[in-house]
């Protein structure tokens, strides 16, 4: 009796446990569970704790509502230029309605996948194959557009759709790449014949600036060249002017006679003679004339002219007293300074021999000169 009573007891225990576990139900955060009543679609269970008949009711599905993202694998598609093509694309969904997802459609991944393959091959198959490569935004929004309308009525929502990957026939990619080698091939060297322009251009500038420096540079060279050949010419030209006034002017002052001209003459010979080159030398006809002067110029006594007109002579030192010869006679300012420096003569040499009387010298052996008299006669 005992026992029996302890297995009902146990027995009862075990189904509160699994009337508990039918009751009570847990919806885990962002799924949607599906009850049904005897078959029937009855409610829809929120996230959390939630209560259903037991026996009765049945969660049947269990409903992400999260953003899915599903990668298809590559389908074979044809351009408009008859041209086949994998392209494998990747679709970003929501399920909005959970109870459409779960009865109006059986699968709904399966079916947008397919969708997506057929949408895919119509727009694909108006576009030749550059196009294809080059419109992958165009494709995307032509793909999502289709999509979230067919998918709206499933309760679905396709938010974002990408090819991610194109790939042409094998055949073509080494076209492709032959293609982008020579394209590249043709900028590379348009690039190079620019560059050599735009060089040859400034080098050519540059000379250009060059030469015209250099030009600019040699006229002012030149010029200031020219100007200080014209200014040296100038002064020397002036200094040449001046030396030949001067010695005219000296000859003119010193009144020279024949004799003179005919020694320079006889002096400039051997200079005419002189240098290695001059083998053969030359007598000129009027060395005559001029030996002929000089000869009459020797029988006559040396430096005394024999016109009496007044010569300028150079001092030779002579003992003899100058005396200057004017219209006058003596010149009284001659004969006061001569008595002066006898004066002083007599003075330095009294100073230097006090035994010598004082007064009692002369000038260079020449009697002292009486001041006052008129004639420059020796003092007694």
């Amino acid at each position: 009796m005992e026992i029996g009573i302890l297995v009902l007891v146990v027995l009862l225990f075990f189904f509160v446990i699994v009337l508990l576990a039918k009751t009570v139900r847990i919806v885990p955060q962002a799924r949607a569970g599906i009850v049904e009543r005897f078959g029937k679609f009855k409610q829809t269970l929120p996230a959390g704790l939630n209560v259903v008949v037991p026996f009765v009711d049945r969660v049947r599905y269990l409903i992400d509502l999260r953003e899915q993202v599903v990668s298809f694998p590559p389908q074979p598609v044809i351009t408009e230029d008859n041209l086949v093509v994998s392209i494998d694309t990747v679709i970003y969904f929501q399920v909005t309605d959970p109870v459409a997802a779960t009865y109006e459609i059986a699968n709904y991944i399966q079916a947008i996948e397919q969708l997506t393959m057929t949408t895919l091959r119509n727009i694909v198959g108006g576009m030749d194959l550059e196009e294809t490569l080059t419109s992958r935004d165009q494709i995307n929004s032509g793909l999502r557009g289709v999509l979230d309308e067919a998918t709206g009525k499933w309760g679905i929502r396709v938010n974002r759709v990408e090819l991610k990957g194109i790939d042409p026939p094998l055949t073509i990619k080494d076209s492709m790449e032959k293609q982008m080698r020579a394209d590249r091939d043709k900028r590379a060297a348009i690039l190079t014949a620019e560059g050599q322009r735009q060089s040859a251009i400034l080098t050519a500038e540059g000379d250009k600036q060059a030469a015209i420096l250099s030009a600019e540079g040699a006229r002012e060279s030149q010029i200031l060249r020219a100007q200080a050949d014209r200014e040296a010419a100038i002064l020397r030209a002036q200094g040449e002017g001046q030396a030949i006034q001067t010695v005219f002017q000296a000859i003119h002052d010193g009144q020279p006679d024949q004799s003179l001209l005919a020694y320079q003459y006889l002096q400039m010979l051997p200079r005419i003679a002189a240098g290695d080159a001059n083998k053969v030398w030359i007598v000129p006809s009027e060395i005559g004339k001029a030996l002929e002067g000089l000869g009459s110029t020797m029988t006559q006594l040396q430096g005394i002219p024999q016109d009496a007109t007044p010569r300028v002579r150079v001092d030779m030192g002579s003992t003899e007293r100058i005396e200057l010869q004017g219209s006058s006679g003596v010149d009284p300012e001659l004969s006061k300074t001569n008595a002066e420096v006898e004066a002083a003569i007599a003075e330095a040499r009294h100073a230097a021999n006090p035994s010598e009387p004082l007064g009692g010298g002369a000038v260079g052996g020449l009697p002292p000169v009486d001041p006052d008299d008129p004639g420059g006669s020796p003092a007694p």
